[in-house]
């Protein structure tokens, strides 16, 4: 079970994660988990590179071993990296030194401040700890990409019908999302650039500047 759109209560419990950025400019942060992936990696920057669009791939450190080329296009592509821990563990399955030290492995590799849990699960004292040295982002859009039990339509309509200006929303760029994926994400790109949108990735530099603006 999850949910498609994180709703304002739980944003308003958690108001120290970010779940989407503060503006009324027509921008979306489109974000890939799980990868990085040789079959399917290369073929998402293809397609945001067709729409100039930036993204943002939170990374799993045990992947970026595997295929450092792989990720290594993601940053000559000038898209973000974050940390999705080394071994995709939830924190909420977790004791918390493992995981710290879980994190810090990914860190090493990813270079990066932002920090997604796995699953979105985090334990009150992982978060505390984790916010003195990350950025945790989570989302306010979740496509559904990993789910077998829905169509491709319904993929694609969790998005369409959810994103508004400065939405993060959750692709996977794994094996598991393949098929999803590929259906969707043309479909997106192209719907939401036909809109005037256009597409960043998150980093300090922009959250920053997005936060100043609405103050």
């Amino acid at each position: 079970m999850y949910l498609v759109k994180t709703p304002k209560i739980i944003q308003n419990l958690f108001p120290n994660f970010t779940w989407k950025v503060p503006t009324e400019e027509k921008v979306i942060y489109l974000t890939f988990d799980d990868g990085p992936n040789p079959e399917v990696t290369p073929w998402v920057i293809e397609q945001l590179a067709a729409y100039n669009a930036k993204a943002t791939f939170f990374a799993v450190g045990e992947e970026v071993d595997k295929y450092p080329t792989v990720f290594q296009q993601v940053i000559d592509a000038g898209h973000t990296t974050g940390n999705h821990t080394y071994n995709h563990v939830s924190g909420w399955a977790s004791d918390n030194i493992p995981f710290f030290h879980n994190t810090r492995r990914c860190a090493r590799l990813v270079n990066s401040t932002l920090f997604r849990p796995p699953f979105g699960r985090l334990k009150p004292k992982q978060a505390q700890f984790l916010q003195r040295h990350y950025r945790i982002v989570m989302w306010d859009v979740l496509s559904g990409d990993f789910d077998n039990n829905i169509t491709n339509e319904q993929c694609l309509a969790n998005v369409t019908k959810n994103v508004v200006a400065g939405s993060i929303v959750v692709f996977h760029d794994s094996a598991k999302a393949k098929d999803k994926l590929q259906y969707v994400l043309p479909k997106v790109l192209a719907h939401f650039a036909a809109q005037g949108y256009t597409f960043e990735q998150l980093n300090d530099q922009n959250l920053e500047k997005r936060a100043l603006k609405t103050a």
